[in-house]
């Protein structure tokens, strides 16, 4: 257990700030945004999460072996940070608004993540013609 968070430490470092950065007051003094920038804010933030938690995998493996457990796990785990940080923004960060876009938005990050992950390293093994 140990040895597996040893190697995610980048991946739970930004989770941390994903959740802190999700539940603070936002205020919109001076940044400029576009009706979408939350939504998009929400996928690139869990395209880099999804990234980092298959870069933990490859370190511990030590290889690029594409394993179907991974997936489901960091989709299980994905899915079930960006429903608890919607839940909390409900329940317990009141000034925020739950919204069940982002998390479908959060699912469409880690999609994107998971596509690279597969289409990235799949093809470094074979050769093109």
């Amino acid at each position: 257990m140990i040895k597996t968070l040893r190697h995610q430490y980048l991946a739970i470092l930004w989770a941390i700030l994903v959740l802190i950065l999700c539940d603070i007051p936002m205020s919109s003094d001076g940044i400029p945004a576009f009706p979408g920038t939350d939504k998009l804010v929400h996928t690139g933030f869990f395209f880099v999460l999804t990234v980092l938690l298959f870069y933990g995998k490859i370190r511990q493996q030590k290889s690029y072996y594409f394993r179907i457990m991974t997936i489901v796990k960091i989709l299980l785990l994905t899915a079930a940070l960006g429903a608890g940080i919607e839940l909390l923004q409900w329940k317990v960060f009141t000034y925020r608004s739950a919204d069940w876009w982002d998390f479908f938005c959060d699912m469409a990050g880690v999609g994107m993540g998971i596509f690279s992950y597969i289409f990235l390293h799949r093809s470094g093994h074979e050769k093109f013609v």
